[in-house]
């Protein structure tokens, strides 16, 4: 199967039938994209524009990426596998591989931004670089997959 510039292997394609499949295809066909729009119409500018814009930017690289509600913040799934989200907080924004191995991996890239193993903080009002998203996601995607 191929998603988007990646070959997923046949063995993680999901299934059609929303009544059946494994929990995180269920737990996929639970959400949609509406609980994202409300999610960020709570947020005062400049928070809601800066985000909304990293919302597109994951989409238009990956875009069949289901989205939704993943631990109370929005997140996009490739084949039932969170592969990135985002949170806003008081004074930053952040965005989350869901994988506490990519940012160490792109440390030399993401050196200007304040970083832990599993988030990196942005300011409210300056969107990510979507060369530096591409990068995140690509990581993301290629160590999912890489044990094939």
């Amino acid at each position: 199967m191929c998603v988007g510039k990646w070959v997923v292997p046949a063995r993680f394609e999901g299934s059609s039938n929303p009544l059946t499949g494994t929990p995180a295809e269920l737990r996929l066909n639970a959400v949609s994209s509406n609980e994202i729009d409300d999610y960020l119409a709570k947020l005062d500018e400049p928070k809601r524009s800066t985000l909304q814009q990293l919302r597109e930017t994951i989409l238009a690289l990956v875009p069949e990426a289901e989205q939704g509600i993943y631990y109370t913040m929005p997140a996009f799934w490739l084949n039932g596998k969170a592969i990135a989200g985002f949170a806003a907080f008081k004074n930053h924004l952040s965005y989350l591989p869901h994988s506490g191995s990519v940012i160490p991996a792109l440390r030399d890239e993401v050196g200007e931004y304040r970083t832990s193993k599993g988030a990196l903080q942005f300011p409210i009002d300056v969107p990510l670089p979507t060369v530096l998203v591409e990068r995140l996601l690509t990581t993301r995607i290629a160590q999912e997959w890489s044990d094939l």
